[in-house]
C-alpha cells in the first residue's frame, strides 16, 4: 500500500535484474477541474463479462502459481515495498487479457504507473497482480490476484483469487456473490465483544485496550476482506493509504454477501479519483459494522485527530 499510486513498471520485456525495475510511479497527480469521461456506447453488460473475468483471472493465478513453485526474483521498489518478477508477469497478461475483454476501460494496477488517462473513462480495470506479495515470497497461502471492473466509482465486477488454495471469490452488481460457485451470505453478526476480527497490529492493539480481542492476523487486505464475505472472521478493517487495488475487488463480493465496506463515517468508497488512497476503512455486516467504525474512530481519534472523519 501506498501513499501515490503506480510502482514498477511492467512495460515488456520482463526486468532481467533488480535495477531495472524499481518504482517507475508518478506523484499523485491532481486535476485543475473536472473531466469529461468517456461514455463508452459499446460497452459490455457486466454479466456478459464475468465468464471471460473468471478465465483470465484463473490464468493469472495459474502464472503466479508457477513462479511461486520455481521461486521468483525479488527486490524493492523506490518506496522499500517488495515486488517480484511475477508481479510484473502477471500485471502484462492482465492488461492483455482483459483490454481485450472490455477495450473501453481504463487501466489501474500497483505495478502499473499511474496517469491522469484513466480519468478519461467510466469503466476502469482496477488490478492487483499479487495482493499479499510478502505472503506469496514467504510461501504464506495467503496471497491472492484482485481484479475489479470500476463504472463511474463503483464496482461493478470483481474477483479474488487465491490460486494456492483454490477459491473464487466473484461478484456481479446485483447478481450476488459467490465462493467457487457457491453463494455467498454473511452470517447474523456476532456482538463487538465477541466478533472474531482482523485488521492491522497497530489498530488492533489499540482496540484491545478498550477491550476487543485481537483476530487472525491476514496479510493480504482483499483476502482478508472476503474472508469477512465467507464468514471466516466477522470483521475486518484496512488501516489508512489502502489502494483502491487492495480494495475495490473484496468490495463488492462483500456488498453482494450482505456485508459492508465503509469509511469512518460510515460511506462507501469511491473509486477511479485522482488520487486513488483511502483512509480507515471497515468491512463487516450490520449493525457490527457500526459499533467497529465508532471503536475505531475512537482509538484512531486519540492517536491522530486528523484521522477523524467529517462531521
Amino acid at each position: 500500500m501506498k501513499n501515490c499510486p503506480g510502482g514498477a513498471t511492467a512495460s515488456p520485456p520482463l526486468p532481467r535484474a533488480p535495477a531495472r525495475a524499481t518504482s517507475t510511479a508518478n506523484p499523485c497527480f491532481s486535476i485543475a477541474g473536472p473531466m469529461t469521461a468517456s461514455a463508452s456506447p459499446n460497452a459490455l453488460p457486466a454479466d456478459r463479462l464475468a465468464a471471460g473475468l473468471d478465465t483470465i483471472v484463473r490464468e493469472a493465478g495459474a502464472l503466479a502459481r508457477g513462479f511461486a513453485d520455481d521461486g521468483a526474483r525479488q527486490w524493492r521498489k523506490a518506496d522499500r515495498s517488495i515486488v517480484t518478477e511475477a508481479d510484473l508477469a502477471v500485471d502484462r497478461l492482465l492488461r492483455e487479457r482483459l483490454s481485450a475483454l472490455e477495450p473501453a476501460a481504463g487501466w489501474l494496477s500497483e505495478e502499473t504507473a499511474d496517469t491522469p488517462a484513466r480519468l478519461e473513462h467510466r469503466r476502469v480495470w482496477i488490478v492487483d497482480p499479487i495482493d499479499g506479495t510478502r505472503s506469496f515470497v514467504e510461501g504464506i497461502p495467503d496471497w491472492v490476484v484482485s481484479v475489479a471492473l470500476v463504472e463511474d466509482g463503483r464496482t461493478i465486477l470483481g474477483a479474488v483469487f487465491n490460486p494456492t488454495r483454490g477459491e473464487m471469490f466473484a461478484a456481479r452488481r446485483g447478481g450476488g456473490a459467490t465462493l467457487n460457485g457457491a453463494p455467498l451470505r454473511v452470517p447474523a453478526a456476532a456482538s463487538l465483544e465477541d466478533a472474531r476480527i482482523s485488521g492491522p497490529r497497530g489498530i488492533m492493539d489499540r482496540l484491545y485496550r478498550i477491550g476487543i480481542d485481537r483476530g487472525e492476523w491476514i496479510y493480504a487486505l482483499a483476502y482478508r476482506l472476503v474472508s469477512v464475505a465467507a464468514g471466516r472472521i466477522d470483521a475486518a478493517i484496512a488501516s489508512a493509504n489502502a489502494s483502491d487495488w487492495d480494495v475495490a475487488a473484496a468490495d463488492l463480493v462483500l456488498h453482494e454477501a450482505g456485508a459492508a465496506l465503509s469509511t469512518l463515517a460510515g460511506e462507501p468508497p469511491r473509486y477511479n479519483l485522482p488520487a486513488p488512497v483511502h483512509g480507515p476503512l471497515v468491512a463487516a455486516a450490520a449493525p457490527l459494522d457500526e459499533a467497529l467504525r465508532a471503536a475505531v474512530r475512537r482509538v484512531t481519534d486519540a492517536a491522530d485527530p486528523s484521522h477523524r472523519p467529517p462531521a
